[in-house]
């Protein structure tokens, strides 16, 4: 009895460690089928657009448009039945940023069965301006006025501050904006288009600005975070 118990035992221990053996080679062949499986898809685009992203959001702000403006600008007082005025010629450089800090993981959409990021970008800021101060030109009237008063110094601070407003004005205008927006939109697309170029991936990059937000397209495509989420 002690004999037939002890051979029994061995032999489920046996049969216990070919089981291990067997499920631990199965295990292998999975992992090494899963990880070839992965290798023969390629580069997931997801990954490699979320690894553009950081770069871009390391960049802090981005400026790929700048222009120079001109502002005319005139003011007139009158006092003591006298007119005083000053013209102000002001020229001034104005910059087009995107604050690429804001730009999350939300604001792309990959499109699989079109093959297609979209890209939501913040808003389009004007930045400035610098005024020239050597390329200030001025021409006045009414001398005898500015001699006597202060009107002088009201006209100057007057046509200050309408010559930065006129030079904000022009900056603002659509087909500046419109130049700047698409300057800014290139540069984009190449930084995302390049990275999936390189890893071998054929995908089309959208770059919208919130007021070009697209409705259909950008609710039937799918964010990177919803992607991974639906891995797991």
């Amino acid at each position: 009895m002690e004999a037939g118990g002890l051979m029994r035992w061995g032999c489920l221990k046996f049969a216990a460690l070919v089981t291990v053996l067997v499920l631990a080679i199965g295990g292998g062949f999975w992992f090494l089928g899963d990880t070839m499986k992965g290798q023969f898809r390629g580069p997931d685009p997801v990954t490699v657009a979320q690894a553009s992203l950081q770069g871009l959001r390391e960049q802090n702000r981005l400026s790929t448009f700048a222009a120079r403006y001109v502002a005319v600008v005139t003011s007139k007082q009158s006092r003591l039945g006298m007119t005083a005025e000053k013209t102000l010629i002001m020229p001034g450089m104005v910059r087009y940023e995107v604050d690429l800090a804001k730009l999350q993981q939300k604001n792309l959409a990959w499109d699989a069965a079109d093959k297609r990021l979209t890209i939501l970008l913040p808003p389009l800021e004007v930045i400035g301006p610098d005024v020239d101060l050597d390329g200030i030109r001025e021409y006045s009237q009414g001398g005898l006025l500015m001699r006597f008063t202060d009107v002088e110094k009201q006209l100057d601070a007057a046509n200050r501050k309408s010559g930065q407003q006129e030079l904000i004005r022009q900056a603002r205008g659509p087909v500046p904006v419109k130049l700047a927006k698409e300057a800014t939109r290139r540069a984009i697309e190449r930084s995302f288009t390049m990275p999936l170029k390189a890893a071998g991936l054929d995908a089309k990059v959208t770059v919208y600005f919130p007021d070009e937000r697209p409705g259909e397209d950008w609710d039937r495509s799918r964010r990177p975070e919803d992607v991974i989420a639906n891995r797991f």
